[in-house]
């Protein structure tokens, strides 16, 4: 049985108010950094992270920390997106992360993941098998000269609730 992204939590993720209100309630770091999501499909999410004083870190560039939040929900909010509101829960945990940088992030920093539709699969192989799943997210973040900062990988694991 395929496994489709939730419309209504597409639609929540796009409304800026209701995005705020969301981050504020269960991710209240993500909210007093400035991280927002800034385009939401069933295939990509790109989420913004500002440069500015409660992102620095000492050397006059955004703190590791902060970009990784910002990578981190462009990939959590697709998964989100795929067992928000199921009638059979899924529960999903990050399992691993890896991370890759190379430049200073001096400015705001755009990060996107376009592995929708591969996690996808992924879940509906968890739910389809009753057998958790893993699935790998790509996020590359890239400064507003498009050139690349981070790169960060999100191992995901999803599960049926029992």
């Amino acid at each position: 049985m395929p496994v489709t992204p939730s419309p209504e939590f597409i639609r929540l993720a796009n409304h800026p108010f209701k995005l705020r209100l969301f981050l504020l309630m269960k991710l209240p770091a993500a909210f007093f950094s400035g991280v927002r999501i800034r385009e939401m499909s069933n295939r990509h999410c790109k989420v913004s992270v500002p440069y500015r004083w409660g992102t620095q870190n000492p050397f006059r560039s955004t703190y590791f920390a902060c970009l990784a939040m910002a990578a981190e929900l462009s990939t959590g909010a697709l998964a989100m997106s795929l067992i928000y509101k199921r009638k059979q829960a899924v529960s999903m945990l990050i399992v691993k992360m890896e991370s890759e940088y190379f430049k200073k992030a001096t400015g705001r920093t755009w990060f996107t993941c376009e592995d929708g539709e591969a996690m996808q699969e992924a879940v509906a192989s968890a739910i389809n098998t009753g057998t958790p799943q893993t699935f790998t997210a790509l996020s590359e973040g890239l400064n507003e000269a498009g050139e690349k900062v981070a790169e960060f990988k999100f191992t995901w694991s999803f599960r049926v609730k029992s």
